[in-house]
Parts: C-alpha cells; structure tokens; sequence
C-alpha cells in the first residue's frame, strides 16, 4: 500500500519563548523540534486534534492529512512543533 511522504507534515505552530535569567539577563535558546504522532480511527485522530486545540496546545490546520497506515480503520497524523526548552547556566 503506497503512503504518502510526510515530508511537508512541519508544522507552523510557534510555542512562545521561553526564558531563563540569570543574574538579571535573559538567555534564549534555539528551538528545538517535537515531533507528536497520533495514531487511531479516523475520528478518533480529529477529536484528539480538536481536542488539543482547544487547550490551545496547537493550531488544528497544523497538523497533517491523515494518513493510512495500511492497517484496517487506522490512520496517523502528525505535528512537528518548535519549542525552547529552558537550560540552566553554571
């Protein structure tokens, strides 16, 4: 069964920037990507995705076109974010 490439599948969804201070000045680190795969039926995929949005975790057009998995009423998709994860400084 062909599926297709997940390649496009990054998504735009920007997490805000996270920040560490130390003595006074903030440091940013460069995001990091987050890859996030649902796997399940169909309506169980969108609910999940609707879901998530609603917890405004991620924007539901973020995440790519289900896609078969060649297994019987069962697709995935996925969502690439950029988050920035806060590192301590010695």
């Amino acid at each position: 069964m062909y599926i297709p490439t997940i390649e496009g599948a990054d998504a735009s969804t920007a997490s805000r920037v996270a920040q560490t201070h130390d003595g006074g000045r903030q440091s940013q680190h460069p995001p990091e990507p987050v890859r996030h795969m649902l796997f399940g039926s169909l309506s169980a995929v969108q609910a999940t995705i609707k879901h998530l949005h609603k917890l405004r975790y991620a924007e539901a057009n973020d995440w790519s076109q289900p896609i078969s998995t060649g297994r019987p009423n069962e697709v995935m998709a996925i969502l690439t974010k950029r988050v920035r994860v806060a590192r301590t400084v010695n």
